[in-house]
């Protein structure tokens, strides 16, 4: 399973922010991607922008609802077309899976198309480890695959990087000289992993939907890489989350639609490949062997949830990303994992462990942007709530995340808001003991734990010298302007 630093949150966060060259890359998030995917849904117009993001949450909510049958549907009909699926419980599982594939056949080189549960897995330092050479072929990951780094978004996972950075990053790695060229250093790429595509025993590939009734698997892309991984060698293993099982090809444009143009705006991608069992002897290329691994590894217990099932609704399309505040001040990386933004900090406290990540549900400011930006209405800011439910109150078998102060509070606050009077005399007792710490009409800092923490970011409003009642009783009820 890949690195897991999720704990370290709030320290990588500071360094993220004080970092000038992530600045200017996260600056692409918001005026890049998100700008064009409003151009994209103002192209099409609001109501059928509405409409196709209805029949996604549909289809998406029965899927889900009924996972059980589409996944033994989609079985059958893999196997039935020559192909073999293979359902793993966990990383472990998984990556045991593929290194008997890859023994059995005596594999020596795989060159992989993006995908996002490889990374989840590990899967790339697996298979070094039993002597086969990988390549990242999504250009995106082959710079981070040379920067021995994850993904820092969904969508483009080095956006992190400057073109600079990938130009220096070349001349260390590839031994070329410098160039920042952007149409150079991708044509550096395809030379170097044309090779690669020739001389690969094994195709990996992600999964962007699994389609019950013809036991297909789908990639959309922009590089052409996918099908060249999917097609060129003698074995494709697709690696992917049981949550991308749609049920039939009538589904398929719905999301076609939506996925490219929430993700960068395009109306399609470049290609849309759809693989369907090995290759037949009528065709001209194709692997000799077609696997699929489905993989659990914790999303079952989302599944289980009725509160968080819904984020099993996710097609990873980056626009919460693109439109959080958060990840535009912190990037991928500070979220410790494969998934960052909003909906990295419902999924990874449920496929890793909810008390490492402790952090990752309050790193919302819960403005429901995310909600509002995402093709299949995926409700984030309600499982957000959740989460942080569960943390501060959990149940027998967890530990509460709120510390010492935190819980004093909590219960001074509630003790105190069930008599009238202690609410009075708290009030002017506050009330006179806040004048040292008021500045310009609001409390700058108080220092004293919770509050501290608070006041490091934001300002307190100051506490009324009079409460309700006591307007009430001399102002309001004998009709007086308290406004005037």
């Amino acid at each position: 399973m890949a690195e897991i630093t999720t704990q370290n949150f709030m320290a990588s966060s500071r360094l993220s922010i004080k970092d000038p060259d992530l600045r200017i890359a996260l600056e692409r998030v918001g005026t890049g991607f998100d700008g064009a995917r409003r151009d994209a849904i103002q192209e099409v117009g609001e109501d059928t922008w509405e409409g196709w993001r209805t029949k996604a949450q549909e289809i998406k909510a029965h899927t889900i609802d009924h996972l059980d049958y589409y996944l033994d549907l989609l079985y059958e009909n893999v196997t039935k077309s020559g192909g073999f699926v293979h359902f793993a419980k966990d990383a472990a599982q998984a990556n045991s899976i593929v290194c008997d594939l890859v023994q059995s056949n005596d594999i020596k080189v795989a060159t992989k198309s993006k995908s996002m549960v490889s990374e989840e897995l590990g899967l790339n330092h697996v298979l070094e480890s039993v002597g086969v050479d990988v390549y990242e072929t999504d250009l995106g990951e082959y710079i981070i695959q040379l920067a021995e780094e994850t993904p820092s978004h969904l969508v483009a996972p080095a956006l992190h990087k400057t073109r600079g950075q990938v130009a220096t990053l070349f001349q260390e790695k590839l031994g070329i000289p410098y160039n920042d060229d952007i149409e150079q250093m991708a044509k550096t790429a395809r030379e170097v992993l044309r090779e690669k595509f020739l001389t690969a025993d094994l195709g990996i590939s992600g999964a962007n939907f699994l389609i019950a009734e013809t036991g297909s698997l789908v990639i959309i892309t922009n590089e052409g890489n996918g099908r060249l991984c999917t097609s060129a060698p003698r074995i494709h293993i697709g690696i992917t989350g049981m949550e991308k099982v749609i049920p039939s090809l009538e589904d398929l444009p719905t999301f076609l639609r939506l996925l490219p143009r929430s993700a960068t705006g395009q109306r399609l991608t470049s290609y849309v490949s759809m693989v369907t069992g090995p290759r037949r002897n009528s065709d001209e290329d194709g692997p000799e062997q077609f696997h699929i691994i489905i993989v659990d590894n914790g999303r079952s217990k989302m599944l289980a949830d009725p509160k968080l099932r819904e984020a099993l609704y996710c097609i990873r399309c980056g626009a919460c990303l693109n439109i959080c505040p958060v990840y535009q001040k912190v990037g991928g990386h500070a979220y410790g994992w494969v998934y960052p933004g909003p909906i990295g900090s419902i999924v990874t406290p449920n496929l890793t462990k909810l008390q490492d990540s402790k952090d990752l549900p309050f790193a919302s400011s819960l403005c429901g942007a995310c909600k509002e930006a995402c093709p299949v209405k995926i409700n984030i800011p309600r499982m957000l709530l959740h989460l942080r439910q569960n943390l501060v109150e959990p149940d027998d078998n967890s530990k509460s995340s709120a510390g010492l102060p935190e819980i004093m509070v909590a219960k001074g606050y509630k003790n105190m808001m069930k008599h009238p009077a202690l609410i009075r005399l708290s009030n002017r007792i506050l009330a006179t003991i806040q004048k040292p710490l008021m500045k310009q009409g609001v409390i700058k800092s108080v220092p004293i734990p919770p509050f501290s923490k608070w006041t490091r970011a934001r300002d307190l409003p100051s506490i009324p010298k009079r409460t309700f009642h006591e307007i009430w009783a001399t102002d309001l009820k004998n009709g007086k302007d308290t406004h005037g």
